[in-house]
C-alpha cells in the first residue's frame, strides 16, 4: 500500500472537519447583516474593511498581539531552563518528572482558571499570604488585569513549552557541551555558542505553538482579564452568540487566523535563518 492511500483518510477527515467549515465561515463573513433577517447572502468586504478600519478592534488586535508576543517570550524564558533540566537528567526519576510536566495539561482549561480565579482574588491565597507576612496593608487588585491574564495564559502554555525544547535539547549530543567546556569556553558562551543555536528548531517549534495558542485564547480572557479586558478570541465569540453579527463575527475570525498565520511564518522564517547563520 503507497503511503498516499495511507494519509488519505486522515486528509479526507481533516478536509471535511476543518477545511470545509473554514470555507462556509468564509462564504459567511462575506454576507451582510440585518437585524430584522440576521444574515443577507451578499459578496461584500465591508465587514473587513469595518474590522481593520474601526479604532476599537485595532485596539482589541493591538492587545491580542501584545499579550501573544509578551506571553510567547516570558514562556519561553521560563520553560528553556526547565527544558534543558529535563533533557539532562540521567536519573530514573526523569520520565516522572516528564509525566508530571503533562498533568497540568489533563485539566480542562476552564477548570485551571477557575483555580487561578481563587489564587488571585482579593481573598484569594496571594492577597491573604501577602497581608499574613506584612508586605501590604490590603488586598492587591491583581485578578481582572492584563497581569493576571499573563500568568494564566503562560500557566496554560508553558507544559508545551518545555516539552519540546526538552525533546530537542536531548538530541544535541552531551560531549559537545563538554568539548567547549573543556576547550575553556565558561558556560555562558557554551550557552550562545552551542547549546541554543543547535537548540533554535526546538525554540522555534515551541515559541510556535505557543502564539498560536495564546493568540487564541479564550477562557484565560475572559475569566481573569474582567469584561474591560478585551481580545480577539472572546470579541469573535461576542459577535457571534450576543451580537447575533454572524458575518462581522466570521470577518474578525479569519481576521485573526490571518495575523497567526502571517506572524507565525514570519517568525519562524527568522529564526530558520538565524540557525543557518554560523555563531
Amino acid at each position: 500500500m503507497s503511503a498516499a492511500a495511507l494519509v488519505l483518510p486522515a486528509g479526507l477527515l481533516v478536509a471535511a472537519l476543518l477545511v470545509g467549515p473554514m470555507i462556509y465561515l468564509g462564504r459567511i463573513s462575506l454576507n451582510r447583516y440585518d437585524p430584522s433577517q440576521m444574515m443577507v447572502e451578499a459578496l461584500t468586504a465591508e465587514n473587513y474593511v469595518r474590522a481593520i478600519a474601526d479604532p476599537y478592534y485595532q485596539g482589541v488586535m493591538g492587545t491580542t498581539l501584545t499579550m501573544a508576543l509578551t506571553c510567547t517570550a516570558l514562556t519561553l524564558l521560563l520553560g528553556f531552563p526547565a527544558g534543558y533540566w529535563i533533557a539532562r537528567m540521567q536519573s530514573r526519576w526523569k520520565s516522572l518528572v516528564t509525566v508530571l510536566t503533562l498533568v497540568p495539561l489533563l485539566v480542562g482549561n476552564v477548570v485551571r482558571v477557575a483555580g487561578w480565579v481563587g489564587l488571585l482574588g482579593n481573598q484569594g491565597f496571594v492577597n491573604v499570604g501577602l497581608q499574613a507576612v506584612g508586605l501590604t496593608d490590603g488586598p492587591v487588585k491583581i485578578l481582572y488585569t492584563p497581569g493576571a491574564v499573563v500568568i494564566g495564559t503562560i500557566a496554560v502554555v508553558l507544559p508545551y513549552m518545555v516539552l519540546t525544547l526538552a525533546a530537542v535539547i536531548e538530541s544535541i549530543p552531551r560531549a559537545v557541551e563538554e568539548a567547549a567546556s573543556n576547550l575553556g569556553a565558561s558556560a555562558l558562551t557554551v550557552f550562545r555558542r552551542v547549546v541554543w543555536p543547535l537548540a533554535l528548531p526546538g525554540v522555534a517549534a515551541g515559541c510556535t505553538l505557543v502564539f498560536i495558542l495564546c493568540m487564541n485564547t479564550f477562557a484565560t480572557a475572559v475569566l481573569l482579564g474582567g469584561p474591560q479586558f478585551k481580545m480577539m478570541a472572546p470579541a469573535v465569540y461576542d459577535q457571534f452568540s450576543k451580537g447575533s453579527n454572524w458575518p462581522f463575527g466570521a470577518a474578525l475570525a479569519f481576521i485573526l487566523l490571518i495575523a497567526t498565520l502571517t506572524l507565525t511564518i514570519l517568525g519562524s522564517a527568522l529564526l530558520a535563518r538565524r540557525a543557518r547563520r554560523p555563531a
